[in-house]
């Protein structure tokens, strides 16, 4: 007879630090800890506006609302092409000059590869990429991706089979990530549902964004753990923080309905860390 699995997720949050445990029929498994300054920029998108174009460099500098602008090269800039669906539909512009590519006034979406350092603004793509918990989400290209570290070529191939039939309908592509190697199809699906919600709730805003606006953070820890650590057979959700617990049940409810429920706020007079003896392992 197989043992029931009891999982239980506990969050606790301070204005310096996230820190978030997965106990296992009351045995700490995991602890996952985020410091708020050092959370950086890279995966966040921008309304971006051009501000100068520069030949000598095939580059131009992008204002995104930092302090200083942002550099994106011709080598970063995406350009849209019809594709006959085998194809990516878009081609990043290594053959192209900038001055074809951009010009100064435009404003477009472009997400941050590297963070800014020193004097140096931060480093931006027009591809963008979004993550979920097997698959990378790619909006500009058409086409089925698989990680160079799954190397079971049959396992490579269900994989292509069940994004292609995944990208029907949808307007991009995706990469199947290292851990997708044995996801079912139901997971797999389910990490679509979650990407094409994102994606339009994010295109939602760049319609309505204002150059220099962020339109999409990067998910701060207590998302990404219900994007990349919640299944089956996590029971509960619990945050010590009020204001965090609503966050993540309003992420929940708009784009993983079923994890909803299983969220819920520690009130405790004791730190949520004593229970099960947590602070003590750590």
């Amino acid at each position: 007879m197989k043992s029931h699995m009891s999982v239980e997720i506990l969050m606790n949050v301070t204005p310096q630090e996230t820190r978030v445990a997965v106990v296992e029929n009351g045995v700490l498994q995991e602890v996952i800890v985020e410091r708020e300054r050092r959370r950086g920029l890279v995966g966040n998108i921008y309304k971006g506006k051009v501000s100068r174009v520069l030949p000598g460099m095939q580059a131009a500098f992008i204002d995104i609302g930092l302090e200083r602008a942002a550099f994106l090269h011709a080598s970063d800039v995406t350009q849209l092409s019809d594709g006959d669906g085998d194809e990516p539909t878009a081609e990043q512009g290594k053959n192209d000059n900038i001055t074809q590519l951009l010009r100064e006034g435009q404003q477009l979406l472009v997400q941050v590869i590297k963070d800014p350092i020193g004097t140096k603004g931060a480093r931006l793509t027009t591809h963008i990429t979004i993550p979920s918990r097997f698959l990378v989400f790619t909006p500009n290209v058409f086409h089925v991706g698989i990680s160079l570290k799954i190397d079971e070529e049959a396992e490579r191939q269900r994989l292509r089979d069940v994004l292609a039939t995944m990208m029907e309908g949808s307007s991009g592509g995706y990469i199947a990530r290292t851990v997708a190697e044995g996801a079912s199809i139901e997971s797999i699906r389910a990490d679509t549902d979650f990407l094409r919600k994102l994606w339009d709730s994010v295109r939602e805003r760049a319609a309505t964004a204002k150059a220099g606006e962020i339109v999409h953070e990067d998910l701060p820890l207590v998302l990404r753990t219900l994007r990349d650590v919640v299944d089956d057979e996590v029971e509960k959700i619990r945050i010590d923080s009020r204001s965090t617990t609503r966050r993540v049940i309003d992420f929940a409810e708009r784009f993983m309905p079923e994890v909803a429920g299983k969220v819920e706020h520690y009130p405790g007079e004791r730190p949520i860390f004593d229970l099960y003896a947590v602070e003590d392992e750590i």
